[in-house]
């Protein structure tokens, strides 16, 4: 069984298409990155499918059941420029909210959360710093704190929107060792991911999209130089058989 299944998803804004009739499926126990172009839909796609925003149409299935009866089993990490760091709140909080989904917003958080939660920021390590307001920590802090709080959502499938973007070198270590955990529990990871030269390395799986997708399936299959030229058009430039180097058009 799939883990996730997308069929005819279009999202529109103004008007102006965004995501056209895109379709895909998305096995079980994968790390798959979403690669494409700038502008291409690859953060929009996501939130479609989150339910955050609308969609003009789509049917989403997780684990061949309707998204919203499967909802509680996804968890997500957010762009880090898409949070409001300056809101007075310590990590140990931010790791909590990945618990409100199994205990709800109205119930407090008990013992046996807190200690989940503090595992969990254990494993990224960020146990020395829950006591620490988000704001006073630094960029690559901030987003293992994001991953601390995935980690305590304990999902079965998790959409992480450009993990890697302004973290430092021992971060990106920790988020790939991450991402490895859970695929090797039997869980599923989706990626947006820009830097096309460490794809090969970190995913065996890729969606390319532009729009709409222009491949879907393993890497070895679909990442190839052929479907790049299709998805990114003419801003790629080429170094050697496999490693390409994305140029951004002014």
């Amino acid at each position: 069984m799939n883990a996730l299944s997308v069929q005819n998803l279009t999202v529109t804004y103004d008007k102006t298409p965004v995501l056209q009739h895109v379709g895909f499926d998305i096995p079980k126990g994968s790390l798959t990155g979403i690669i494409g172009p700038n502008g291409a839909g690859k953060s929009t796609l996501i939130k479609a499918i989150l339910q955050l925003i609308p969609r003009t149409s789509g049917d989403i299935q997780v684990y061949g059941k309707p998204y919203h009866r499967k909802r509680r089993l996804i968890g997500y990490v957010p762009q880090r420029s898409e949070v409001d760091w300056d809101f007075p709140t310590s990590a140990l909080d931010v790791v909590l909210m990945g618990r409100y989904g199994h205990i709800g917003f109205i119930k407090r958080p008990g013992k046996k959360e807190i200690q989940m939660a503090q595992e969990a920021l254990r494993k990224v390590g960020m146990e020395d710093y829950q006591d620490r307001q988000i704001s006073q920590l630094s960029g690559g802090q901030q987003q293992r704190v994001f991953l601390a709080r995935a980690l305590a959502q304990d999902a079965r499938i998790y959409f992480m929107d450009e993990p890697f973007v302004g973290v430092d070198a021992a971060t990106e270590k920790a988020i790939i060792q991450l991402m490895q955990e859970w695929k090797d529990e039997g869980k599923t990871v989706l990626v947006v991911h820009h830097d096309l030269q460490t794809v090969e390395d970190y995913f065996d799986h890729v969606l390319l999209l532009n729009k709409s997708p222009v491949g879907c399936g393993p890497t070895q299959k679909v990442f190839t130089m052929e479907n790049l030229k299709q998805t990114y058009g003419g801003s790629l430039k080429f170094i050697g058989e496999h490693s390409v180097v994305l140029q951004e058009r002014v």
